[in-house]
């Protein structure tokens, strides 16, 4: 049997994407999985792909059945399923061989196996993949987190099977151990944004201008055609205008208004707290989720407190600014996190090429990231997208619609937690000087921790410890 060129561990519906994706590129795959007749299922599944496709029951023959040195990745659950599978395989491995974690995984974890397996020289690559199953399939946006030695091994390859804007393939190697994996979990926390604030216009249309569904589908087509184009605006125009084949009414109608998560969100918010910064549009984003669970809870309020909503005298057009606006803002957070991480774990994260990798494959691909690329390629003054000209000339134009649609929600009871976080940093940053100074004082009042005066040096106390 020929040896394959990679083999993937996990075949339940990103694993067995990845692997037709290969298989299609002429890639030889070694596949298995924990339960052996899903490997038999996919096999007869592959269709003319099989003859790329070489199937295993055992790890051992898995193993045996690579190229050395080998590359072996894992699409599996994270956490101690990782860790399992990395007791199990090790002692199968040899010098130089590459294992992949390419789920969703907390990258201090990864940081961990990649310094545990180094000491064995093995080579451990944290692997963030965005694009669902359709992206993994036909083309993934791909963030490699890895050594060098890995990167030389994989780029041929991942390069072949990755989504390509303008023709150029949207992976790249973004630093060691866990750089990939963290880059990924910030796509999805700016993705838990970009969804809320979609979510919140939608019920400003819907609830404040009762508009039907379909009408709002319309817009948000339109939208599309625009400078709001992108994956997640589109699939939502598609959505409003989806009929549920049961009842016949609209299908978002019959949807149980209660989000699912799955911690890439609230891990994004929790490191970026760790570094010192906030994302306060997307710790709303995942707070509103955490809220929509409460479904029971809501009711009884709406029952107690009254859940009257005012109707909206707002244009689709300001809607259209609001949203933009906050989307930069949103993004703006995002990298701000990533500059901090890059900063902190010496990973010289190269914040033009993560956008460019995100503009195809990935969830958040849009319009708008053509033009954050642009801005980090510029330089932003102090590194901030915010303060980049092409940026804050944009801001300026779109920011009076935000302040107008969180005004008007504010007024007619919306709860719109993303846009009005998003307007209150913004307002923030453009403060040179603010109200911190009544907390410095509190803080020396009550602790006696002292602080500093408007130009001079050192650590002063108030008068009221004289």
């Amino acid at each position: 049997m020929t040896t394959a060129q990679i083999g993937i561990y996990g075949l339940g519906t990103m694993g067995s994407a990845l692997a037709l994706n290969l298989a299609g590129q002429g890639i030889d795959v070694a596949v298995t999985n924990r339960e052996p007749e899903r490997i038999v299922q996919f096999m007869e599944d592959s269709g003319d792909l099989a003859a790329h496709l070489r199937p295993h029951e055992t790890l051992a023959g898995f193993v045996a059945g690579l190229k050395v040195p080998r590359i072996v990745l894992f699409m599996i659950p994270s956490g101690q399923p990782m860790d399992d599978m990395i007791e199990w395989i090790v002692p199968l491995l040899d010098r130089g061989d590459t294992i992949i974690d390419a789920g969703n995984a907390d990258f201090h974890d990864t940081r961990r196996r990649a310094a545990a397996l180094a000491e064995r020289e093995l080579h451990f690559v944290g692997m963030g993949v965005s694009g669902g199953e359709q992206g993994a399939r036909h083309g993934p946006s791909m963030m490699v987190g890895g050594s060098d030695h890995s990167w030389q091994q994989l780029s041929p390859i991942l390069r072949r099977i990755a989504a390509r804007f303008n023709d150029q393939p949207c992976v790249a190697h973004l630093g060691p151990d866990g750089a990939g994996h963290f880059v990924k979990t910030v796509h999805n926390g700016i993705e838990y944004a970009d969804m809320q604030m979609i979510a919140e216009v939608y019920g400003l249309m819907r609830n404040g201008l009762g508009l039907p569904p379909h009408e709002i589908g319309d817009v948000f087509d339109r939208w599309n055609d625009g400078p709001l184009a992108s994956y997640l605006i589109e699939i939502t125009a598609r959505i409003l205008h989806s009929i549920d084949p049961e009842t016949g009414h609209p299908m978002l109608d019959v949807i149980k208004d209660s989000a699912g998560q799955k911690g890439t969100g609230r891990w994004t918010v929790i490191e970026a707290l760790r570094l010192g910064q906030s994302a306060s549009t997307i710790e709303a984003a995942v707070g509103a989720r955490s809220w929509s669970s409460e479904k029971d809870t809501r009711q009884i309020g709406e029952e107690t407190l009254g859940g009257a909503r005012l109707g909206l005298d707002l244009s689709v057009q300001s809607l259209a600014d609001a949203l933009m606006a906050a989307r930069i803002l949103a993004h703006a957070q995002g990298f701000r996190v990533l500059t901090a991480a890059s900063q902190e774990y010496d990973w010289q994260l190269d914040l033009a090429r993560i956008a460019e990798i995100w503009r195809a494959g990935c969830i958040i691909r849009s319009a708008l990231l053509d033009d954050v690329a642009a801005a980090f390629h510029a330089g932003p003054r102090a590194g901030e997208l915010i303060l980049a000209p092409a940026i804050a000339e944009r801001l300026a134009l779109c920011v009076p619609a935000l302040r107008e649609v969180v005004s008007a929600a504010v007024h007619a009871g919306h709860a719109v937690p993303a846009l009005s976080a998003a307007l209150a940093w913004y307002d923030t940053m453009r403060q040179g000087y603010g109200t911190a100074n009544v907390i410095q004082a509190q803080r020396d009042v009550f602790g006696r921790h002292g602080f500093e005066r408007l130009g001079q040096g050192g650590k002063f106390h108030g008068p009221w410890w004289d």
